[in-house]
């Protein structure tokens, strides 16, 4: 169905396809994964009006104008009505035409009321590479970028795959010289996260879009904090920790940490450091594939689980998304509210 609904915007309007890149596997991919993760929203109405503002901000990178709207949303009707075949009724087009006029608007509400730039230009400033397919990369932007703790951005490589856009979360809290930090594996044949690791170097330029997510602190919450975050996943979560170091007192917050082996802690050393000088912060790594290995063993749901109760804190979940899955299944059996669950849920490449 994505194949079709892209093809049929390229053969009615030739010249949107100098938009996408070359290569569009990973964007048919996404395609009804973003009609699932809006309408998962639609029955949280603040979720889903910030969800498409900011969804309609991140589309400025692409040059999106009003007109594309009207060729986007013809264009998945007709694949929808096509590959619903006799299943396909009237009641469902008109649900569908309203559905995506309520998308679009507060989409073009979110990029109209943006006054920043499409994109960021960002200098490499420092590659380091952690293990055979993780890398930390800090950029400086040419202008202010601000974003909150725990949110996450697009990152195009120009000088390698132009067009070709990823998401990544930053791994600091803002910092007066408006340096940010990268963790990225390099995923399979992921071209933006291989080129990250594998071929950028310092001095190299990146773009940025707008930073997006809603996994952010409440300041005002006086609840116990629970981490978990599964490989990469824990840049956002360092983010918070730093958040955290400028003015937390009373809270005391857990981080679960886990990888598939010992190599794959690549950051384990820096948050060590960050719970010897907090007192109100504990760090337990978890390795999965790594007998022996000194720590605690097997999923780090499974580490979470022997741990608590964990009914009345709060939690942040960041890792792939098989991992946030599994997280959230098992907090939903240790009776954790869901209302206390925060989770951005997006896969990088």
């Amino acid at each position: 169905m994505a194949g079709y609904f892209y093809a049929r915007i390229f053969l009615n309007n030739p010249g949107v396809r100098d938009m996408f890149p070359v290569t569009m596997d990973v964007q048919r991919a996404r395609l009804l994964g973003a009609i699932v993760s809006a309408v998962q929203s639609v029955d949280d109405p603040d979720r889903f009006d910030e969800y498409l503002r900011s969804l309609g901000r991140d589309h400025r990178k692409f040059q999106v104008v009003p007109e594309h709207y009207e060729v986007v949303g013809a264009a998945l009707l007709e694949a929808m009505r096509t590959f619903a075949g006799p299943e396909w009724s009237y009641e469902y087009d008109q649900a569908w035409r309203d559905a995506y006029d309520v998308i679009a608007r507060k989409m073009l509400a979110g990029a109209s009321a943006d006054s920043n730039p499409a994109w960021w230009h960002a200098e490499v400033i420092s590659h380091e590479r952690r293990s055979s397919d993780i890398a930390m990369l800090t950029v400086r932007p040419f202008q202010q970028l601000e974003y909150r703790s725990g949110q996450y951005l697009s990152v195009e490589v120009p000088k390698f795959h132009p067009r070709v856009w990823r998401t990544y979360s930053v791994a600091n809290a803002p910092r007066t010289d408006n340096t940010m930090d990268f963790h990225v594996r390099a995923l399979g044949a992921g071209w933006v996260s291989g080129a990250l690791v594998r071929r950028v170097q310092a001095g190299d330029l990146l773009r940025l879009a707008a930073p997006m997510g809603t996994m952010v602190l409440d300041r005002r919450s006086t609840r116990d904090i629970v981490f978990v975050a599964g490989g990469t996943g824990l840049s956002p979560i360092k983010a918070l920790l730093e958040d955290l170091t400028t003015f937390n007192r009373t809270r005391w917050v857990h981080v679960f940490f886990g990888a598939r082996n010992r190599d794959d802690l690549y950051d384990l050393a820096s948050l060590q450091e960050l719970a010897a000088a907090y007192p109100w912060l504990s760090i337990v790594p978890v390795c999965s594939d790594d007998p022996g290995w000194g720590g605690e063993e097997g999923s780090v749901t499974d580490t979470l689980s022997r741990f608590g109760p964990w009914m009345e804190h709060d939690f942040f979940v960041s890792g792939s998304p098989m991992m946030v899955r599994t997280t959230l299944r098992t907090l939903s059996q240790l009776k954790v509210p869901q209302t206390r669950i925060r989770y951005d849920a997006f896969s990088e490449h």
